[in-house]
């Protein structure tokens, strides 16, 4: 059944209706919240302008007609659904949907100050934007505020838009430097002084990486990382007393990420939490004051996900892969521990599987996908799986995808002494394996992502068509990439980024080369972007013999120039780690180049500045070594800006290989 038409979302005077980016709906769902009308804000579409629809009335209201148009941040109706707050220009507002009064309760947000949201390395490593909460009761919101002086700005420069150029400045706080200084408060949505969380600790030198409010209460729940990010404190905070109580630590000796999985049990008794203490990423129940914690998932494997959690039902359903990390399956384990891990999702369908689940477990909007199966939509039942009826198939999709008459990629196992790595190859039409043909690498290698997956990918089909010319194309992931193969694997890199990832990779291509007799062990090239773009770098400065052609994307040339969250998660400080900064920063190498070279970046990169292109370039001739360069002007980290940018990256990539890694068997 159809809930909302598109005309109902036709503004009063408008031919067409609302083009909605996002939508939410009021918790008695008689109110629906659309996002419209979007803006960029560092790296996502985060601003813009909001409307509510009510669908008893049919009627169609504009929020924040008090303020600038596309201004709006994070918009969500009042508990009760007759409000809605938003903020607007580093502000807070609260708008009353029945007489359109829009009410601002904070007023220090602008230069130095933000509420309501966050800073470009908040967003960025922490995944933190939308920066208030309602209380349960409507009264109050809590909110957090960052205070950005004495944070070191970068300056991008913008020369193509005007005559003269256009500083454009970004508190940025790299390695070893400042943060900005982030506290929680608490205002009454009527309006009014704030009042402010005392938690304890420099808040330049910890994070308050989580905040929400506890279902049904007057207290929230607030994660402190440490620095070094070894360290997550979770605190209680009652709204009403400003107290706090320090419940539970967490802790590391390497590294912890921030996870999102947390549920609340058996009327607010217990709540779900995410740890790796056992070797492996697993979910326990947590009593509320902190002092018992029982293992709910069991076994050697990864939870890499939470689906749902069924108090009724007395499971918890999530996404792992015990037999073959490139997968993705939904199991479920009962929440008091007992019995052991069921697989939910088909044995016959391997690839990978997501779901969106009801809230009582017993539906869910099933995408199923492997390398050779685009995103397959379907309605499932649970836990039996039976398909009630397909969304989406992709019929067309795939039948013009196997009209081509790719070779798909195939998984293989590396075996380099100490572990096993997995890859995936791509061979080229017409492939004779009595020939030797060149190798182009795809490379990413860092602790934010993985290259080896069973999943669709639009096909591949840049690579597809790349290995159309005569080139076998791999994908390795050595150890510390996201990849569910347990704690050791993934923080063995420590202290050692573009140390220890380089030096695996460099020993599954020999392996390779040992192992396939059709790869031409001298012609060996490599490509990455952004951390793929670091590792391309090291791998070729750190060995030249091995990798002769390459192609660097947004690197990073010195991770002391990138930013504190993410570098010093995994690097520790500049001042504490010196050697590893100076040892995995391929500018410290760049002596070593011996292979063809292009490197390329865009001059806007917010996320890895120009200056890694231009350090890199000084080193480079300061050793006379000869290479290829390609700047893009006021383009950001994606280099996807302005007309034609994306063929063109594309093509200068093609020509480059082209013409520096001789293509075809011999």
């Amino acid at each position: 059944s159809l809930l909302v038409s598109s005309e109902q979302l036709i503004p009063g005077g408008e031919t067409t209706p609302l083009r909605i980016a996002d939508y939410s709906w009021s918790d008695d769902n008689s109110q629906l919240l659309v996002f419209t009308n979007t803006r960029r804000v560092w790296r996502y579409n985060t601003r813009g302008d909001y409307w509510v629809l009510n669908l008893s009335s049919g009627k169609l209201q504009q929020l924040g007609k008090s303020v600038e148009r596309t201004s709006m941040m994070f918009a969500k109706f009042s508990p009760d659904g007759s409000r809605v707050a938003y903020v607007s220009n580093l502000n807070i507002f609260v708008e009353d949907l029945s007489t359109g009064n829009s009410r601002q309760i904070t007023f220090d947000g602008g230069g130095n100050i933000i509420n309501g949201t966050f800073d470009w390395v908040y967003e960025e490593e922490l995944d933190c934007r939308d920066g208030f909460r309602w209380s349960p009761d409507g009264t109050k919101i809590a909110f957090w505020q960052t205070d950005t002086e004495g944070t070191g700005v970068f300056y991008m420069i913008n020369n193509v838009d005007s005559v003269y150029s256009v500083p454009i400045p970004l508190p940025y706080p790299k390695a070893g430097t400042a943060n900005s200084a982030v506290k929680v408060g608490v205002i009454s949505s009527e309006g009014g002084e704030p009042v402010w969380f005392d938690i304890p600790g420099d808040p330049r030198n910890n994070y308050l990486a989580r905040m929400d409010f506890i279902p049904g209460s007057d207290e929230v729940m607030i994660q402190q990382l440490n620095r070094r990010q070894n360290t997550n404190r979770i605190w209680v905070g009652n709204v009403n007393t400003m107290t706090l109580v320090n419940i539970m630590t967490d802790s590391d000796d390497a590294f912890l990420d921030i996870h999102d999985n947390i549920m609340w049990l058996e009327n607010e008794k217990y709540f779900t939490w995410t740890s790796e203490k056992d070797g492996w990423l697993h979910l326990y129940r947590v009593s509320r004051d902190g002092k018992k914690s029982d293992l709910i998932t069991k076994g050697e494997f990864d939870v890499v996900s939470i689906s749902c959690i069924d108090p009724d039902g007395g499971y918890v359903y999530y996404i792992a892969s015990p037999d073959n990390p490139v997968d993705r399956y939904l199991y479920r384990s009962r929440l008091d521990g007992k019995g052991k891990a069921e697989r939910v999702s088909p044995e016959s369908m391997a690839g990978q599987h997501s779901y969106q689940m009801s809230s009582d477990a017993k539906w869910a909007i099933h995408t199923f996908q492997n390398v050779v199966t685009p995103p397959r939509i379907s309605l499932v039942s649970l836990p039996d799986h039976s398909e009630a009826r397909l969304l989406v198939g992709n019929e067309e999709a795939k039948s013009r995808y196997e009209k081509l008459g790719l070779n798909p990629k195939e998984f293989i196992r590396v075996d380099i002494g100490e572990v096993e790595l997995d890859a995936w190859m791509i061979k080229p039409r017409n492939f004779d394996p009595s020939k030797k043909y060149p190798v182009i690498i795809f490379i990413y290698g860092e602790p934010a992502g993985a290259t080896v997956q069973n999943n669709w990918g639009g096909g591949d089909l840049w690579h597809q068509y790349m290995s159309q010319h005569g080139y076998i194309i791999l994908s390795i992931d050595p150890r510390g990439t996201r990849s569910p193969r347990g704690r050791d694997w993934r923080k063995v890199i420590y202290r050692k980024v573009g140390i220890v990832a380089t030096e695996d990779h460099a020993a599954a291509v020999r392996r390779v080369v040992e192992t396939y007799p059709y790869v031409d062990g001298t012609r060996i090239g490599i490509h990455g972007w952004s951390g793929g773009g670091q590792m391309t770098l090291n791998c070729m400065f750190r060995f030249p013999e091995l990798y002769r052609t390459g192609i660097a994307v947004a690197f990073v040339a010195d991770q002391k120039n990138y930013d504190t969250i993410y570098q010093e998660r995994y690097m520790d400080t500049p001042e504490n780690n010196p050697e590893g900064y100076y040892d995995g920063s391929p500018v410290n190498h760049a002596a070593n180049l011996q292979g063809n070279l292009l490197i390329m970046h865009g001059t806007g990169d917010d996320n890895v500045h120009y200056q890694s292109f231009e350090m890199l370039t000084n080193e480079l001739i300061k050793h006379n070594k000869l290479f290829s360069q390609m700047s893009y002007p006021m383009r950001s980290h994606g280099i996807s800006e302005r007309e034609n940018t994306s063929y063109h990256v594309r093509e200068t990539m093609e020509k480059f290989w082209l013409n520096n890694l001789e293509p075809g068997g011999r």
